[in-house]
């Protein structure tokens, strides 16, 4: 089982020309903003104010690599579909962003964010056809499934499943910093992943 003894901030940058050094297996965080990526990030350290985390939507502006064990990064992206950035600012994060992720040789899945109690909408749904497009990892995370009765998990699961177009065999992990649900199965996730390449 994965064990994350020494995490610390490396560098925030813009432009994918601009990567930390040295080159290290990259764990992507996606997703709308205020689903909770730094939130998650935090759980999966153990400290509280590791990752940034705002009450205000669209705070992450850039891509935030954090080193872990000097073994791989934790890389957080800015959250998508906040509508008050301006239409320049969203065209040069998308386009950042894009090129980071086609042409990152180090990275090995990307975590999708989806808002449990929110569901699905529409620039998720493109985001997972642009992933599949260009055959990009993904694993999807249901975030703050806390915050739904648990009679409407399965429900919920369902919805996000069908309006993403995910094949049946594709688990989807419920989240959620409030109550440590869902921790485990994350790590348990990229311990796997890291043992297929040692």
């Amino acid at each position: 089982m994965l064990k994350i003894k020494n995490a610390r901030f490396v560098k925030s940058i813009l432009d994918a020309r601009e990567k930390p050094k040295p080159a290290l297996l990259e764990i992507i965080f996606a997703g709308r903003s205020n689903v909770g990526k730094s939130s998650l990030i935090n759980s999966l350290v153990n400290r509280r104010n590791f990752a940034r985390v705002s009450k205000k939507p669209g705070k992450t502006q850039t891509i935030n690599f954090f080193s872990v064990d000097d073994r791989f990064y934790l890389v957080d992206l800015p959250g998508y579909g906040y509508a008050r950035r301006s239409k320049t600012q969203q065209s040069i994060w998308n386009n950042s962003i894009e090129d980071y992720l086609i042409n990152s040789r180090e990275l090995l899945i990307l975590f999708v964010l989806i808002d449990s109690k929110v569901g699905t909408k529409e620039n998720d749904q493109q985001l997972i056809e642009w992933l599949d497009y260009y055959k990009i990892p993904f694993q999807i995370i249901a975030t703050k499934v806390d915050q739904i009765p648990r009679g409407q998990v399965a429900a919920r699961e369902r919805h996000i499943r069908e309006s993403l177009g995910l094949a049946s065999d594709k688990a989807i992990i419920f989240f959620s910093v409030k109550d440590g649900t869902g921790r485990e199965a994350v790590v348990k996730y990229l311990s796997a992943l890291l043992r297929q390449l040692e």
